[in-house]
């Protein structure tokens, strides 16, 4: 992709966050995409371009109004949405559609309008993993974030302090979910979920959506926000299954992802103002550090205990509140992307001062998959 040849020219969340029992999944997701809509001054009509997940897209095209020339209904996990905005932007490009749409609708919490848990006991992971006694990502993540504890002595309170330092940032943030202050203390005599899980190390469980439409940077001065370019785009895979991962202290998915992303945007890791990683757990930043290149093996928990990615630290991070205490509906991605363009455009809650690039890093599954986007506001 040409960088900053695409922009993001509207942006929202759903009306509301949190707790929507008012409203299914294909609600929120529609919700998600007026709210959108509205921020770039269309209408249904103008799109051209639809990418969604977990709905069906055909049937979200139908909800919407919407008859799309191009689709994509890509679903890798929670770092589906950096992948739909990495396709869309290569649809644009090649002349595919001009305005593309990309929603995000989840009951996690209020289960309205929402299929059923299900485990195909016929798939890989059904065969070779659950027989074993793992029941979903607390107790499938815990598998490599142990090997990781382990090989680099990192202890229960500095995983603990990926929590704390996300709160202060929820804190900023008036539609966090969680605002009041927690020490590493309360942390670690919060509820054991699954060793070495802590309650408030895990994500929320929530309601809630967002929306992101995307067109052609030369189109973008027509719009009435300010336009946030992309810079690079990356994605990778490696395996639905925790037991296949090639090294339980890394994903490979993550590295090829990050790197495609970074080479392709033309920066350097000192380059970059704001950072967002996907942290459905408390480890995953310390994977996100090392794999995208910011921190050494073995030093991000070091140097996130030491407040680099803290309120006035030198590189914040997940100043949303993240996962662990903004919104995890079940799919993060979308939220994480959300908070990227509120802050290149300058409206974040807990803004960055004068951030001009911010790299937006996901994961899919269990380090299943990976999305990377890096925006800036700086126009080409």
């Amino acid at each position: 992709m040409k960088s900053k040849s695409i922009a993001v020219v509207g942006a929202a969340e759903t009306t509301q966050l949190g707790v929507i029992p008012d409203l299914s999944q294909i609600q929120l997701h529609a919700d998600a995409a007026l709210n959108a809509m509205a921020d770039a001054g269309l209408k249904p009509s103008d799109i051209d371009g639809l990418a969604t997940t977990p709905e069906w897209t055909p049937n979200l095209a139908n909800y919407l109004g919407i008859t799309p020339a191009w689709v994509d209904g890509t679903m890798v996990g929670g770092c589906s949405f950096m992948l739909h905005v990495r396709h869309a932007a290569a649809a644009i490009n090649e002349g595919l559609c001009s305005t593309v749409l990309i929603t995000h609708g989840e009951s996690g919490r209020s289960r309205v309008g929402v299929g059923p848990f299900s485990g195909n006991r016929a798939s890989l992971e059904g065969q070779f993993e659950a027989p074993y006694g793992i029941m979903g990502p607390p107790t499938v993540f815990t598998i490599p974030v142990l090997r990781y504890m382990k090989t680099y002595g990192v202890s229960e309170e500095q995983l603990a302090m990926v929590a704390v330092v996300q709160r202060e940032w929820a804190a900023k943030n008036p539609r966090a979910s969680m605002k009041d202050p927690i020490t590493v203390q309360d942390v670690l005599s919060s509820r054991m979920i699954a060793y070495p899980f802590r309650l408030l190390m895990c994500c929320l469980v929530t309601d809630g959506g967002g929306a992101l439409i995307l067109t052609s940077a030369q189109r973008a001065k027509d719009f009435p926000r300010k336009p946030v370019y992309i810079l690079g785009t990356g994605e990778g895979a490696e395996s639905w299954m925790i037991s296949q991962m090639e090294d339980f202290t890394t994903s490979r998915a993550f590295r090829v992802s990050g790197r495609k992303a970074f080479a392709e945007a033309g920066i350097s890791h000192k380059d970059v103002d704001h950072l967002m990683i996907y942290d459905a757990f408390a480890h995953l930043p310390l994977y996100g550090l090392e794999d995208l290149g910011f921190c050494k093996p073995g030093e991000a928990a070091g140097f996130i205990w030491e407040r680099n990615t803290a309120p006035g630290g030198k590189l914040p991070l997940n100043t949303n509140g993240g996962g662990l205490s903004y919104m995890h509906s079940g799919m993060y991605g979308m939220y994480a992307l959300q908070e990227s363009v509120r802050q290149m455009r300058g409206v974040a809650p807990a803004q960055v001062p004068d951030a001009k690039i911010s790299v937006c890093h996901g994961v899919g599954g269990m380090f299943a998959a990976s999305g990377t986007i890096i925006f800036s506001n700086q126009a080409p």
